[in-house]
């Protein structure tokens, strides 16, 4: 079987497999911070004799539940207790052989840009690696160290870490495989979270109780912080995640910046929706909002020809994308099993239907060629946007 076939299944059965169990992790995360904070007092009574924290009812599907918290733990444990771990770990471990099946196995074309760094696979995928343990302690650290500070200080100084992180990735790998690794390193920390944490303090606390001794609430604490800082990180890494396909992001020249103003955006917006929970006001949302659309604003590139240009038309930009596009957007292309999205560029008629997304990919962000496998020059991308501005003639 064809090495680039295998991949490409490989890429489509791991990317499935990846995309059902973070949506699995994700909604319980969800779920269980609008749980908690939607709960009512259960006031004087019988649930509060038995140490229950709060409840509330809710209805679904045609029936009706009743949750009750209880922070320590009940006098009795039942015996089936519903754990929530695979979820966690199956997403680390299908996105972690995402990242060797489209990057490791791939790092020539996918993590080598030699403008930025001449590095040699081996290189690049101990940088992947490292930034993704890396990330993790000094994550850990800082939640060691400003535990008992304010949420916010906390916030503010890993935020600043990310954003270092993002900035030092972008000097070296690709703007695409630097925003990815900002999501990966980000959805390793919340693995991390259950794996280190929040699970073993829930084991615990469990063993406590079933030996009839009193729980320490220091594991409910920490794994209530770990909980709560993987709820605000979900936004983020979906972002991350789904840039690969709008070069006009990780591509631009303000790739940085652009990162940082949606992170911000991606974590104001979960805060706004848990501040609903609790019926409090919350302003972040049309802020976020407005936010985004300045910075898509900022983004967009007024039409001009360079100084002195006159117009191209098809027949000088043909030959360019016939010598470093058609190797892989053709109907039989050469250095890949089929063309990426279906977008082909080996006819006159492709060429006019897919003109904006050329031009943008390859012209704008650079995104394409990937890895500049075809050694496209700046003077053919600029070729393109002069015939972009132009009008396509």
């Amino acid at each position: 079987m064809d090495s680039g076939y295998l991949l490409e299944v490989l890429g489509l059965l791991g990317r499935w497999l990846h995309v059902i169990v973070a949506i699995a992790w994700i909604g319980s995360s969800f779920y269980f911070v609008w749980l908690d904070d939607s709960l009512e007092p259960v006031g004087e009574g019988e649930a509060k004799a038995r140490g229950v924290y709060g409840q509330i009812w809710s209805v679904h599907g045609g029936g009706f539940y009743h949750a009750q918290k209880y922070p320590l733990g009940p006098a009795q444990l039942p015996t089936n207790l519903h754990w929530f771990y695979w979820e966690s770990y199956s997403t680390f471990l299908s996105g972690l052989f995402m990242m060797s099946v489209l990057y490791y196995a791939q790092a020539p074309a996918m993590l080598a840009d030699p403008g930025k760094w001449a590095a040699t696979p081996a290189q690049s995928i101990g940088v992947s690696l490292g930034v993704l343990v890396g990330g993790w302690l000094v994550y850990d650290a800082l939640c060691r160290l400003l535990i008992q500070r304010t949420v916010l200080l906390f916030a503010a100084v890993y935020f600043a870490f990310v954003l270092a992180v993002a900035w030092g990735l972008l000097q070296v790998f690709p703007g695409r495989a630097a925003y990815l690794h900002v999501g990966a390193m980000l959805a390793t920390t919340m693995s991390a979270n259950v794996f280190f944490w929040i699970i073993p303090g829930q084991r615990k606390v469990v063993a406590s109780l079933r030996a009839g001794e009193p729980p320490s609430p220091i594991h409910g604490q920490r794994g209530k912080q770990r909980s709560v800082h993987n709820n605000y990180l979900t936004l983020p890494v979906l972002f991350c995640m789904i840039s690969n396909h709008y070069a006009f992001t990780y591509g631009s020249a303000q790739a940085w910046p652009v990162l940082a103003l949606t992170l911000l955006a991606a974590v104001l917006i979960r805060h706004f929706f848990n501040l609903r929970h609790k019926g409090r006001l919350a302003w972040q949302f049309p802020l976020t909002g407005v936010a985004l659309l300045m910075t898509a604003f900022w983004l967009a590139r007024p039409p001009g020809l360079t100084l002195g240009a006159t117009v191209p038309t098809l027949a000088q930009v043909q030959p360019v994308l016939e010598a470093r596009c058609v190797p892989c957007h053709a109907a039989q292309p050469r250095l890949i099993p089929a063309p990426p999205l279906g977008v082909m560029l080996d006819t006159e008629a492709h060429i006019r239907t897919n003109a904006q997304r050329v031009v943008q990919q390859a012209g704008y962000a650079k995104a394409m060629p990937m890895g500049n496998v075809t050694g496209i020059t700046e003077a053919e991308r600029q070729l393109l946007r002069d015939w972009a501005a132009g009008g396509y003639r």
